[in-house]
């Protein structure tokens, strides 16, 4: 057949691998950040939470974690990751779905800081109702005693993550799982304010830049708005995250968010609200910087792989006689 009166049809070539879809890509690149950010740093988390709940000086709570080793350090580990990476990825999973809602589809739309705040806000509290019970019992278990001690009973002590679910749903029911959800509900707060700021610092330096904004910045931008952001979101909503682990203790007895703030207020004062800042600020700013960057470069390899495929996929050439 002459060349010239040859027809040529391309048509694509079938994939036989699954797609990555976006939104399921930001959930996987949350919780990957989730889970290295939270192994690298529970020991600080650990310190953390012992400050918030004690009356007193917490120097005897440290000095007793050292003497463990490691063990004692990693305290409470497998549901912090657990609580962390489906934390993180369920976050990110929302807050991209709301957005891209937003923008109509359209990733060059701004959405401006109080849409931003919404969009956050929304994926905080679905990612809360989802979570709540992983967190309580982290932090049951991150102030447990050891078996043997006085203070402790078998209804208390958990052996593990799923035990401690079950004995919480056995002797306190649903309640006793979504212990501390209503401070919690205040705290989404917190990741509003991140976002809100993560997002804007973005957005101000590519425009500054004369750039689209969503265009890719640098690991160092990226640790110093997740740095920034971060600290900006915790200095802010920090008493919240003191209540919330008042209420969690299993080892006292409030009657509700009320009678925290009266007790906390008429023994401690302020001070008592910011319980563990220090610990806790060098905890989830390298946190946050950790989850940040492994986030956005997940989410830039998953990108650059789609449009390395899109690119170099072959046609099938079908000539037709």
């Amino acid at each position: 057949m002459d060349d010239n009166a040859r027809k040529i049809l391309r048509l694509p070539r079938q994939r036989t691998s699954i797609k990555w879809d976006g939104h399921l890509s930001h959930m996987v690149a949350g919780v990957s950040g989730g889970v290295v950010a939270t192994l690298v740093l529970h020991p600080l988390d650990l310190v953390k939470i012992r400050f918030q709940v004690s009356e007193g000086t917490a120097g005897g709570n440290v000095v007793e974690l050292l003497s463990q080793g490691m063990m004692g350090l990693y305290q409470g580990v497998t549901p912090n990751v657990w609580g962390a990476g489906l934390s993180w990825g369920l976050y990110f999973f929302f807050y991209n779905g709301v957005k891209t809602w937003m923008q109509d589809g359209n990733t060059q739309k701004s959405l401006g800081p109080l849409k931003n705040m919404l969009a956050a806000s929304e994926a905080g509290l679905l990612t809360l109702f989802l979570t709540n019970p992983i967190w309580v019992t982290k932090t049951r278990m991150c102030l447990q005693y050891e078996g043997n001690s006085p203070k402790t009973n078998g209804n208390t002590y958990y052996k593990g993550m799923l035990d401690g679910l079950l004995k919480i749903y056995k002797y306190e029911g649903i309640r006793g799982l979504y212990r501390g959800f209503v401070p919690g509900i205040f705290g989404i707060s917190h990741g509003a304010l991140q976002f809100m700021a993560y997002e804007e610092m973005k957005i101000l330096f590519n425009q500054y830049l004369n750039r689209p904004i969503d265009y890719r910045l640098g690991t160092a931008e990226y640790l110093t708005f997740a740095a920034l952001s971060k600290i900006f979101a915790a200095t802010l909503t920090y008493p919240y995250q003191v209540v919330r682990s008042r209420l969690q203790d299993q080892h006292r007895s409030y009657n509700g968010v009320i009678d925290v703030l009266k007790q906390v207020w008429r023994y401690e004062g302020w001070t008592g609200f910011y319980k563990g800042l220090k610990p806790n600020l060098l905890r989830v700013t390298p946190a946050c910087c950790i989850t940040f960057v492994v986030y956005e470069n997940i989410i830039t390899y998953s990108k650059n792989r789609k449009e390395k495929e899109s690119r170099t996929e072959p046609d099938v050439e079908i000539d037709e006689s």
